[in-house]
């Protein structure tokens, strides 16, 4: 079926029971509703259970399901991507945590050698239904190895998806349709924003779809693509260049593989520019790819160049210089009057 943009409507038409809710909030609540409503799936990973994980997304879930539901882990990622991957293909839903994005990388034998080639080895006899979050990207001043952006790797990887929502709505809806997948799904998590805002997200079990980008914003003039903890400045851009008389559109990618690239190349058709804003490093980022896209599919709707707005080819400069890593709003203000002046 083919992907279509939805428009965002968070919070829209609420019933008056539901609260407003931080990010981190709404994970813990999205998978408090999938346990109380599904048996199979069981949460796992490194201080999971009785302290309710270090960013507090499983606080009281121990509590709730008990703890052969809700389990911790030794400090071994090996192991636990293992374990998932058993559990997964016995017919468990397992939702294991990582606890840092720099700690997925002893996980990734398990991940690409085994988790998305049950179904294409057995023939479609075995799927593996496992999520594995991962705290994603940096702004919170935390040391080497707890602050990367290393989402494009994964998307190279055949019969992986990968997801990273931008908001308390967004993550709790996406979070649900990622533990029903039948397949793996990597769920990158941006820990800058875990607690940066509040809003009204209903606990009512209502899936968001994946593999479709979210149109937040209606523009004329230039199209910019981000995701993750970057959608804040990527708005906060397009309302500066609204007060300049420049219409932005902008869209939250959201699912990063399979992507939805129809949405980006309709925009791209309207605007004839394009600004892809990630804070990960420039080179082979995910934005490469969405641009090389756009140079071989919508290259005649393009008016100028494409721009990136990326982080630097560089280890994460902590402490001082981590924000000045990062895109900031008046670099997204800048790249899209370039592209403005370019034609």
């Amino acid at each position: 079926m083919k992907a279509v943009a939805k428009h965002d409507a968070a919070g829209a038409g609420a019933a008056p029971a539901a609260k407003a809710i931080t990010l981190i909030e709404a994970i813990t609540q999205a998978l408090a509703w999938e346990m109380r409503h599904d048996d199979s799936v069981v949460v796992l990973g490194e201080d999971v259970g009785v302290n309710g994980g270090v960013f507090r997304a499983t606080a009281g879930l121990q509590q709730q399901f008990g703890p052969m539901r809700v389990l911790d882990t030794p400090l071994d990622e090996t192991t636990i991507a293992g374990l998932t991957v058993g559990m997964a293909a016995m017919g468990m839903k397992p939702v294991a945590e990582a606890q840092f994005d720099g700690f997925i990388y002893p996980m990734l034998d398990h991940i690409i050698c085994h988790a998305v080639r049950f179904r294409y080895r057995t023939r479609g006899r075995l799927t593996c239904p496992m999520v594995l979050r991962v705290p994603w990207g940096g702004g919170i001043r935390a040391p080497e190895h707890h602050s990367e952006a290393n989402e494009a790797m994964f998307t190279n990887v055949p019969g992986l998806r990968v997801v990273m929502p931008s908001s308390p709505a967004r993550a709790y809806g996406m979070l649900l349709a990622a533990i029903r997948e039948p397949d793996p799904v990597i769920y990158f998590e941006p820990k800058r924003i875990y607690r940066q805002y509040k809003e009204v997200v209903p606990d009512d079990g209502e899936a968001l779809p994946l593999d479709v980008c979210y149109v937040l914003r209606d523009g004329s003039d230039v199209t910019l693509v981000t995701w993750g903890a970057q959608v804040k400045e990527t708005l906060e851009a397009a309302e500066q260049l609204e007060a300049e008389g420049i219409s932005a559109e902008v869209i939250d990618v959201a699912t990063l593989k399979p992507l939805d690239f129809a949405t980006i190349a309709e925009s791209v058709a309207r605007t004839g520019r394009c600004v892809i804003v990630h804070e990960a490093p420039k080179t082979a980022g995910f934005g490469a790819e969405i641009a090389a896209r756009l140079a071989s599919e919508s290259m005649y709707d393009l008016l100028a160049p494409v721009e990136r707005v990326t982080g630097y080819d560089t280890h994460m400069p902590l402490f001082r210089l981590e924000m000045k890593y990062m895109p900031s709003t008046a670099r997204i203000v800048e790249a899209a009057k370039r592209t403005l002046a370019a034609s």
